[in-house]
């Protein structure tokens, strides 16, 4: 049985230049084919290349894009073809004033952090299992990233990369080292029910925290090499290193993965198969807004005691220094303190013979009367 050609496919350039050209982003074009951002930019990269229901869905998308893509040109030379028309007519017929546009409905920070949380959180708790190996894991470091980014909700929702700086930061979160002193550590989770899962998910967690994560970026999430490197915030040669490594180890334990398109798959499939789900936008939201009350609430209090500690100081603190007085003790040996009266004999004498014996130095002088 012959198997029937694949559908052709556009250069990778074609593919990304029909999907600009209809003004579409690498989310909204994986939405409509069903597959991952990730896995989209890897196709217009021309890294990997489609297959079986996803190609064809791939290929009539960029067909229906290509052919209105055609029609737009086709009008535009229309529209070109009347102007100059019109230019060479002696009386020009003024053309009529185009409908005014709606201006879009600006979304709230609240709505703004809902489409996020819904658009990329599946996604990234699937992929912060693949670092932790633990399911309620991977779903708390999510959240509490979700929380740090309505916090700072201004500078989130300016950056370039929304969901790469929530991706940062429930990594960080996963990998810190005081995750292995938590009570939850210490009871293991049942590992995935497919043998080929457990080991390719024990694998994993051999790797070092740098090498697990780099290999996750760029294997499994889809980044280039740059961008791997400026997430881990690492060099770009360090950040190759480490990914070479980190296959090198895998495909040791697992031959069948040493091909990285092949790994790319079954890390997807590793992901998926697992049952992770986030909570909802809106408790995400009000944790995050709980844990900014409770910390506000701390540092007042810390700041009330403080101050009350600094003013009850001041109150009671001597405005001088006044030298400890020394407890009396009783003194033994001393001789009791007797009045001077006349000198005995022997004393008389032993006067005498010191004033007559000469001394060494100069003699000494003793006034006299005259």
């Amino acid at each position: 049985m012959t198997r029937s050609p694949a559908t052709p496919l556009p250069p990778p350039k074609a593919r990304r230049r029909l999907r600009e050209s209809a003004a579409l982003t690498q989310p909204q074009l994986a939405t409509r084919v069903g597959v991952t951002p990730a896995t989209v930019r890897a196709w217009e990269s021309g890294r990997t290349t489609p297959r079986g229901r996803k190609r064809e869905a791939y290929a009539k998308l960029l067909k229906t894009l290509a052919e209105e893509e055609a029609a737009r040109l086709a009008k535009q030379e229309q529209e070109r073809e009347r102007e100059r028309e019109q230019e060479a007519l002696p009386d020009p017929v003024p053309e009529p004033k185009p409908e005014p546009k709606s201006e879009p409905v600006a979304l709230t920070p609240a709505q703004a952090f809902d489409a996020l949380y819904a658009f990329s959180a599946p996604a990234l708790v699937r992929q912060t299992f693949l670092l932790t190996g633990r399911r309620e894991q991977a779903r708390e470091s999510v959240e509490r990233a979700f929380q740090t980014a309505w916090e700072r909700w201004p500078e989130v929702a300016r950056d370039r990369d929304p969901v790469g700086w929530v991706r940062a930061t429930a990594y960080e979160y996963a990998l810190s080292p005081w995750q292995r002193f938590r009570p939850r550590h210490r009871h293991p989770e049942p590992p995935p029910a497919d043998p080929g899962d457990r080991t390719l998910l024990n694998t994993l967690l051999r790797l070092p925290p740098r090498h697990r994560r780099t290999l996750v970026l760029y294997d499994g999430v889809g980044l280039d090499l740059p961008e791997t490197a400026a997430e881990t915030e690492a060099s770009t040669p360090a950040t190759a290193n480490r990914l070479l490594h980190a296959r090198e180890a895998v495909a040791g334990r697992l031959p069948a993965l040493a091909d990285p398109r092949v790994l790319h798959r079954r890390l997807a499939e590793l992901a998926s198969n697992e049952r992770l789900r986030a909570a909802e936008a809106p408790a995400v939201r009000g944790g995050g807004e709980r844990r900014a009350r409770f910390r506000t609430r701390a540092a007042i209090a810390f700041t009330v005691a403080l101050v009350g500690t600094t003013a009850l100081t001041a109150r009671t603190a001597p405005t001088h220094y006044e030298p400890p007085v020394s407890p009396g003790q009783a003194v033994r040996g001393v001789p009791h303190k007797v009045a001077p009266g006349s000198l005995s004999d022997e004393e008389l004498e032993l006067r005498q013979k010191l004033r007559d014996q000469m001394q060494d130095g100069p003699e000494r002088l003793s006034p006299r009367l005259e």
